[in-house]
């Protein structure tokens, strides 16, 4: 007897057909798109109309009344989500990834918008400068929720009926709401009542956890990539809770202005280690089951696993290193290596240097742990080296360092503003950190080479694992950084 069971694999491809052609499908995805875009010009032109914005938009007719301004942007919104539509069915995104899209969709069309096309069409000059920039906060919050509210729609949209999904996601939202209560714990401690009170920031840990795996569909991937993503996934949260849902809560008002959101900036700290402990922890919880740390088994037919860690943590050191000297332009700079000094007891730029220094080599060598085979080219190893860096930045500049030199932490507005020519050496610092990592791996362990169909089909399947979010995670933590100027300078 003979079944007709033939793997994944080896079943042959769908013919194409009306129902399933490249064409049909991008009509599909813009359809959906529009329908998506109706919902978030709704959430959006709900605040337009709050800020008084819809009478800006209107003026491109040449009129205005708030009800045409509302008409002309539920058009706008429409025809930008089929656009976003499109563009996830033609680049194949998953579903996990879609969110990021979704929040550079509508950065980019902040930029391309109102910054841009709206005072063209209006007959004004482009002001492409800070007081505009910050006028403008309002407009871009709500862009992101606008990216945002039609990712969401339209993931839930494509989602196939009949899929059972209540078992598979139980454990996971369990799981991520006990490490973000944990991680928040551990948050609150540290950062005291910058963060809010203790029951208020408890139920936050707890709600972000429960949205982790229901956001990203609770996709496994190695701590690195997981690091990277909490931190974003913690500047969302600070976008929806901390300037959206508790100024309403607390006010009946949006907390979406320039002054708003430079009082609030104080939190941001605390959201973006919040996400980022919440991604490591569900990550380490998760892999309990499979063995932490576990290795590439293709390789060891070549050298012992001793051996990767030993070699890893030298390419770390070295990195770290070098990443560490790029950054000392910035410190020698600004004259922060008397602070660093300040860890050991002293007040010499020499002993600031040299601590500096093996602090970044630490660095590197937590670098070579967590992100070991998640580079495939330069671009992705400085993409990854840049998200690094910022995470330190926050962990490191912002907290420990004033922490560990005798200072108080601070996560003010000012000293958001007073650390941003910090950032800019953090985010060099990862750059060259992730880029000379990657020349230092790529060199002696090619790690994605495989010989045989089958293997060359699992190296594609891990490269696509690591590398799906890879360039909307990056871009957002540039444009996390660009965003803290506009938060933190003193409104115009």
């Amino acid at each position: 007897m003979s079944t007709s069971t033939a793997s994944p694999a080896t079943q042959p491809a769908p013919v194409p057909g009306p129902a399933n052609s490249p064409v049909t499908s991008v009509a599909s995805g813009a359809a959906s798109g529009a329908v998506a875009g109706v919902a978030g010009g709704l959430v959006f032109g709900a605040s337009m109309a709050a800020f008084g914005m819809l009478a800006t938009v209107a003026s491109i007719v040449h009129t205005s009344s708030a009800l045409v301004g509302f008409v002309v942007h539920m058009l706008f919104a429409v025809v930008i989500g089929a656009g976003f539509g499109v563009f996830v069915i033609r680049q194949r995104v998953r579903v996990c990834d879609t969110v990021f899209w979704g929040l550079i969709y509508g950065a980019f069309w902040w930029f391309l918008g109102p910054q841009t096309l709206l005072p063209l069409l209006r007959g004004q000059p482009v002001s492409w400068n800070l007081p505009a920039a910050q006028a403008l906060l309002p407009s871009l919050i709500g862009h992101l929720c606008y990216g945002l509210t039609v990712a969401a729609v339209f993931v839930l949209l494509r989602r196939e009926p009949g899929v059972a999904r209540t078992a598979t996601v139980a454990g996971p939202v369990v799981r991520s709401v006990v490490a973000g209560v944990a991680v928040a714990v551990a948050v609150r401690l540290v950062a005291g009542g910058m963060v809010g009170a203790w029951g208020e920031w408890l139920l936050i840990g707890g709600l972000a956890g429960a949205g982790y795996p229901l956001v990203f569909t609770a996709q496994r991937e190695t701590t690195g990539p997981a690091l990277a993503r909490g931190t974003v996934y913690g500047f969302l949260l600070w976008v929806v809770i901390g300037l959206t849902v508790q100024p309403l809560l607390r006010t009946g008002q949006l907390g979406w202005s320039q002054r708003s959101a430079a009082v609030l900036a104080g939190q941001l700290p605390g959201y973006l280690l919040l996400g980022a402990g919440l991604a490591v922890v569900f990550t380490w919880l998760g892999a309990l089951a499979h063995g932490l740390f576990t290795d590439d088994i293709r390789m060891f037919h070549t050298e012992p696993p001793g051996a990767r860690g030993l070699r890893a943590t030298g390419y770390g050191v070295l990195a770290g290193l070098v990443g560490g000297l790029v950054f000392t332009v910035v410190m020698v700079l600004v004259g922060e290596l008397p602070t660093v000094a300040r860890i050991v007891g002293s007040q010499a730029p020499a002993v600031g240097l040299i601590l500096h220094l093996i602090i970044a080599m630490i660095i590197g060598v937590s670098y070579a742990v967590l992100f070991r085979r998640c580079s495939f080219d330069l671009l992705s190893g400085i993409g990854w080296g840049v998200s690094y860096g910022f995470f330190w930045w926050v962990l490191g500049d912002l907290t420990l360092l004033p922490a560990l030199s005798g200072g108080t932490i601070r996560w003010d507005a000012a000293a958001i503003a007073a650390g941003f020519p910090s950032l800019v050496g953090h985010l060099g610092y990862g750059a060259a950190l992730g880029a000379v990592y990657y020349q230092l791996e790529i060199r002696t362990n090619p790690w994605w080479m495989t010989r045989s169909e089958v293997e060359t089909a699992r190296a594609e399947t891990r490269r696509d694992h690591a590398l799906g979010a890879a360039p909307a995670l990056w871009v957002l933590v540039v444009l996390i950084a660009l965003t803290l100027p506009v938060l933190t300078s003193p409104p115009p």
